[in-house]
């Protein structure tokens, strides 16, 4: 049996190639998103934290992909 895991490192390195084709930086990117400073998307781009749901849906928006172009799944097998 095998079950989805979100690989936060993936993650944080789509969301960081997606920012860097959109010409934006993480200030700016924070800015449009409405965070109080980069400190959030450096969090996600390291694979440190992955976004909110709320946040997600907000970034899928900003950099014009899904939300499936941003996670990166694996299959873990139990």
């Amino acid at each position: 049996m095998s079950f989805p895991v979100i690989n936060l490192v993936t993650t944080g390195q789509n969301i960081n190639a997606f920012r860097k084709q959109k010409g934006i930086s993480a200030a700016e990117l924070s800015e449009e998103m409405g965070l109080s400073g980069p400190t959030t998307v450096y969090k996600w781009m390291r694979g440190d934290a992955l976004p909110s749901l709320d946040n997600l849906v907000v970034l899928a928006k900003v950099l014009d992909v899904t939300i499936d172009d941003i996670l990166a799944v694996d299959d873990i097998r139990m």
